[in-house]
């Protein structure tokens, strides 16, 4: 959000305070090109924000508090306690010297009038009177600064302003009778105070901002373009192969492929097969779409819980073959077999050693498990033959052509393209088996993809379509090419 009321229109909220950056560093006025660059990056960072806060349902700012155990704690904490046991020097020199503690003051002021609401006319008026930065100089010539009587109008004022989750550390402030630390817990506090009111801030503009979030990272986008004409290189080589993947199986199916057969060439099948592409994505490979980078966290999330429910959808699959259909209806069996392979296969996608070791263990336990469940029954224990086949259909899960996972990874991929077709406001397709036992994270998935697939593609289709008719409908000519925009 650009510093931060860059592309805000008349009516935005007149009852929310300006939101200020919570740092701002200060430097050497930058050469021309780093001038350049620092307006580009700040771009990328002001559109990377306005995403995430109408995305993220449950972006908010969190202090900053460094590890004790990291350089950056260290140096911090080491700085902050060199400050303040030099203001405590000051105060106990005599006669005390007030320079630094007033500047102290200035910056407490500060910090209460930026948590000020333009309905707070006389809280502000009464801040103005009490820390009158001349009247406090005055004091100071003459001796007769009393911290303790402005500590307590400021930590009146804070109460007055603070969140009910800050009520006790405020009434805490309350006990302190020495100064240096009444001072340091001040400011402490206010810092998260200012945290809570931007948090509060983003809440209330994020309404707000669902309504322009299209056309500010559109424009956004679109500055960056101007000055980095590349910045769509990996967003084309993404959208051809997509392509590739679907012209080809379709042309392979005609005997003479010509422009006008544009069904199977449509710019939304080659865009959803793109899309789910990115499910898949290696985790190497860096020459990600820069349309959708600002998603590459969730998507890459969501690519791992899919991969993860292919696995169990498999495991489940391979067990329902073996022990037979009496087993498996069994109540509570299902159910705990699913606990126990999801436990072992918990952070196994990073590493395929870690894989390949869960996988052996789920076939130890769906083979404890189905023991259990067919003594229960009464029937006859499955044949050594049959369990070591299991073992051995689950420990070969692992490869990328597993003629299950491939079943199962076709299945899913099926469900998200029906997902996608169907929009935003449609029911989720129906689930074909077996993958109907995993049908509430599936629509899960599937509703969180949709979500980010649907708001990608309302933001950037301009910048998709020119690509696009370039590689499906080029050959036809350019009235082809306005028909498919």
């Amino acid at each position: 959000m650009p510093n931060q009321r860059e592309g805000a229109t008349d009516d935005s909220p007149a009852d929310l305070p300006c939101l200020e950056k919570l740092d701002s560093p200060t430097g050497s006025p930058p050469t021309a090109s780093l001038s350049s660059l620092m307006e580009l990056e700040n771009c990328v960072s002001n559109m990377s924000l306005a995403h995430e806060i109408v995305v993220n349902r449950d972006f908010c700012f969190k202090p900053r508090n460094p590890s004790t155990d990291s350089l950056e704690g260290r140096v911090t904490e080491i700085v902050h306690r060199a400050f303040w046991d030099s203001l405590q020097e000051q105060l106990n020199s005599d006669p005390p010297n007030y320079s630094h503690a007033v500047l102290l003051l200035q910056e407490v002021k500060t910090m209460l009038q930026s948590l000020l609401l333009p309905a707070h006319v006389r809280l502000r008026s009464q801040l103005d009177e009490v820390l009158d930065m001349d009247l406090i100089g005055q004091e100071v010539d003459h001796g007769a600064l009393d911290l303790h009587r402005l500590a307590e109008f400021v930590i009146n004022t804070m109460a007055s302003l603070c969140a009910p989750v800050r009520d006790p550390e405020v009434r805490a402030l309350r006990d302190l009778k020495e100064p240096v630390e009444l001072l340091r817990e001040i400011f402490r506090v206010l810092g998260l105070m200012k945290t809570d009111m931007v948090n509060f801030t983003i809440q209330s503009l994020r309404p707000h901002l669902m309504q322009q979030a299209i056309q500010y990272e559109r424009a956004k986008f679109q500055q960056i373009l101007d000055k980095q004409p590349d910045s769509l290189d990996n967003t084309t080589a993404w959208l051809q192969t997509a392509a590739s993947e679907v012209v080809s199986p379709c042309e392979a199916q005609s005997d003479s492929p010509g422009p006008d057969s544009r069904g199977p060439f449509s710019p939304t099948a080659v865009l959803n097969r793109a899309y789910i592409r990115l499910l898949h994505w290696d985790p190497q490979d860096q020459k990600y779409p820069e349309t959708i980078l600002m998603d590459r966290a969730r998507l890459d999330a969501l690519g791992q819980r899919l991969q993860m429910l292919v696995l169990e959808a498999s495991v489940l699959l391979l067990t329902n073959a073996q022990c037979g259909r009496v087993v498996f209806s069994l109540q509570g069996f299902v159910g705990k077999l699913r606990q126990s392979i999801t436990a072992l296969l918990e952070g196994s996608h990073t590493r395929e050693a870690d894989l390949k070791g869960a996988l052996l263990g789920i076939g130890e336990i769906v083979l404890q498990q189905m023991s259990e469940a067919l003594a229960t029954q009464g029937g006859a224990a499955l044949p050594e033959e049959s369990q070591d086949l299991l073992k051995g259909q689950i420990s070969e899960l692992w490869k990328h052509n597993n003629p299950v996972c491939v079943l199962i990874g076709e299945r899913v991929q099926g469900f998200l393209q029906d997902t996608l077709r169907g929009g935003p406001a449609k029911r989720s397709p129906e689930l074909p088996a077996p993958l109907g036992l995993l049908s509430a994270e599936l629509v899960e998935l599937g509703t969180a993809f949709g979500r980010i697939v649907h708001f990608n593609q309302t933001v950037f289709g301009p910048f998709y379509a020119p690509i696009l008719r370039k590689l499906l409908f080029q050959p036809v000519g350019a009235e082809a090419g306005e028909d498919s925009r």
